[in-house]
């Protein structure tokens, strides 16, 4: 026998998942945006995404000026409670600190959003990265640390990452070579981790490795990265073990918490 949802929770679900349509439109825009714009890249029509608009700006996590909508200070309210209670974000801390200490470079912890990677934690290193990486900033799974959580995506949704890509380039204009990622996701399983250099920013070398829960189950991943003029593959390849180990003490943690 089949199910059926009353109408009104269905249409109260439909207008919760366009609200977040709008309010990740929002995320996703590093400049305020028209009303015309919001509508067009959410496929909403202008008197839905007004109406929707107005409800989260009544509830600051909207703003707007001169008719152009940006995110309001309830998003970072929401943002700074995230980081006081993600258990992973918590037990990473320590692990994240010594890590960098020991190696130099910059840790940074990342935990999945859909077919993207979100950075929750980051330590900087002794070398300063040559790019602005705030904490909140998502990245594509198929570059980089992104690989260390691909790692885990069966076939089905490798081709469904594909599609997302193309719908959602990186600003870097890096695409996605979906044999190449295999390939790259076969060494990352045999070997526990995964090197690059330059795959999202010019210039600088990451080793990357899965953070996983007791029953293997993915929680996010784990990258330590710096310029690769300062450090050779030879040596960010011989921080590998401690990086697996800072990964496995992350996840023990975070599993005394949950």
């Amino acid at each position: 026998m089949m199910l059926t949802v009353p109408e009104p929770v269905a249409s109260s679900m439909r207008s919760l998942d366009r609200s977040l349509d709008v309010l990740d439109c929002l995320q996703r825009s590093e400049a305020p945006l028209r009303l015309s714009d919001v509508a067009a890249r959410t496929g909403l029509t202008l008197p839905t995404a007004s109406r929707i608009l107005a409800a989260l700006e009544a509830r600051g996590y909207v703003a707007s000026d001169a008719k152009r909508f940006r995110l309001g200070a309830s998003v970072l309210g929401a943002a700074h409670a995230f980081l006081l209670t993600d258990p992973l974000v918590g037990a990473s801390r320590q692990h994240l600190q010594h890590l960098a200490q020991a190696t130099g470079l910059t840790c940074s912890l990342y935990e999945r959003v859909g077919f993207e990677r979100v950075l929750v934690a980051r330590v900087d290193g002794q070398w300063p990265l040559r790019y602005e990486l705030p904490i909140g900033r998502r990245l594509p799974l198929y570059l980089g640390a992104g690989k260390a959580i691909a790692v885990d995506l069966d076939d089905d949704e490798l081709q469904a990452l594909e599609a997302h890509a193309r719908t959602h380039p990186d600003p870097s204009g890096a695409g996605l070579d979906l044999a190449a990622l295999r390939a790259d996701l076969a060494g990352l399983r045999e070997r526990g981790f995964h090197i690059s250099v330059g795959e999202r920013a010019p210039g600088i070398i990451a080793l990357s490795v899965p953070v996983r829960a007791a029953d293997a189950s993915p929680l996010g991943a784990l990258s330590i990265a710096g310029p690769a003029e300062q450090n050779s593959r030879e040596q960010v390849q011989g921080w590998a073990v401690e990086t697996v180990r800072a990964a496995a003490a992350i996840a023990q943690g975070r599993a005394r918490v949950v």
